[in-house]
């Protein structure tokens, strides 16, 4: 018996500190409002809706324990990621500048990209950058900020499509496959290999030359059809399924997963952890919640990038300021109908503090791109209309213990 026991506990002290997810509490608590989800409630299956939540309760020492709550996840229901997945690229691009361990060699260094192949391109600059030189550091800061894809594809060229997969699997995400660029209508073999890279000294010196890379690694295919038809690439209309098979793939707890291990790095197993000094996490934190209006190198335009840009989860489709007292730490995304959202939301008032993420498909003809999708009617206020319902609630949930954000928010 005793030797049971023991089992037991050495089970329970293995397991990160997370209750089993809970698969009813999100779909009751929507329930409450017919009005707002009733629709969506009612045919889920149409708009492939899936929810993480996680709950955060501090101890007295404020380190945070985790209790996770579901809708409808379903890692055999295939979405396509959109923009989400360059969040993991920031990320892994951190890592592996710190992996590299190149004397000269930091986030800030500059960059020049080698065409090796047909239709890369040769970079040597980058005009919203202060200095006009491309880096990793610039490349981060444009796509928390705005999404932009040539940044996030400067980073897929840094860290490579191989590496990529083999990184996400050794910190758990075996499943995960970034093996596209961003809107670029690469053909697979092409997405395979990336550009030479050449990193410099700010005397103009070569520190240190990445050679061009092809991934030979098989890659997976999904068996994802979606939608009645579907628009090619010369703009023809094709009825019938698109194919989803051979693009991006990362289940919607993974991103959540990854966004936390970044949030609460500390809390994070040592085996899932990305290799990321103080200064990353703290880089990455800061441009995750500052918004487009708040950013000078890059500086963008108010009229197109306004002050709640990209912060669809709690904001939906509103332009105006985000309160003050409200810290949205996310990576959105849309692509072929879908939307998403993987967020942590902080009221440093109220002390309140979650994680929610979510995918909607928002596309009732079922046609794909032919750019008309339900964004604004469907998928906006459902993020706007979730992210209130939950904090709503945490509002109301007591806590023992007040969170003190100072290692989040310095």
């Amino acid at each position: 018996m005793k030797l049971h026991i023991i089992n037991a506990l050495l089970v329970l002290l293995s397991i990160p500190a997370v209750a089993q997810v809970n698969e009813q509490f999100l779909e009751k608590l929507m329930q409450q409002k017919p009005d707002q989800f009733g629709e969506i409630l009612n045919h889920p299956s149409d708009y492939r809706v899936q929810i993480f939540y996680t709950q955060i309760d501090r101890d007295k020492n404020n380190i945070p324990h985790f209790k996770e709550y579901s809708y409808r996840l379903n890692p055999s229901e295939y979405f396509y990621p959109a923009s989400t997945v360059k969040m993991p690229l920031s990320i892994m691009a951190l890592d592996k500048i710190n992996t590299m361990a190149i004397p000269g060699v930091t986030k800030s260094t500059t960059l020049y990209y080698d065409s090796v192949s047909a239709r890369q391109e040769t970079i040597y600059n980058n005009p919203y950058a202060q200095n006009g030189k491309q880096n990793i550091e610039q490349a981060i800061k444009e796509i928390f900020l705005v999404s932009d894809n040539n940044a996030a594809n400067r980073l897929f060229e840094f860290v490579g499509q191989e590496e990529i997969h083999k990184k996400l699997a050794e910190k758990g995400y075996p499943d995960a496959y970034i093996r596209n660029r961003l809107e670029l209508g690469r053909t697979q073999d092409e997405n395979r290999q990336t550009q030479a890279i050449d990193f410099y000294d700010d005397n103009g010196k070569l520190i240190h030359h990445q050679a061009a890379k092809y991934n030979k690694q098989k890659l997976p295919y999904y068996n994802a059809f979606l939608g009645k038809g579907y628009y090619n690439s010369d703009d023809s209309l094709v009825m019938g399924p698109m194919d989803f098979s051979v693009k991006n793939r990362i289940y919607l707890n993974d991103l959540h997963h990854i966004l936390q291990s970044v949030i609460f790095y500390d809390q994070t197993p040592k085996n899932q952890r990305f290799n990321l000094t103080k200064e990353d996490r703290d880089f990455l934190l800061k441009w995750m919640h500052t918004v487009p209006t708040e950013s000078q190198y890059p500086t963008y335009d108010s009229a197109d990038y306004w002050p709640s840009y990209c912060k669809f989860m709690f904001m939906g489709a509103e332009k105006g300021p985000i309160p003050s007292h409200i810290k949205i730490f996310n990576k959105p995304g849309d692509a072929y109908g879908f939307l998403l959202d993987i967020s942590y939301i902080v009221d440093t008032i109220n002390k309140v503090e979650f994680m929610v993420s979510g995918v909607i498909y928002c596309n009732k003809d079922g046609i794909l791109n032919d750019g008309k999708y339900d964004y604004e009617t469907v998928g906006y206020p459902f993020y706007k209309n979730l992210g209130h319902l939950i904090y709503e609630y945490e509002l109301k949930r007591k806590k023992t213990y007040p969170p003190n954000f100072d290692n989040i928010l310095p």
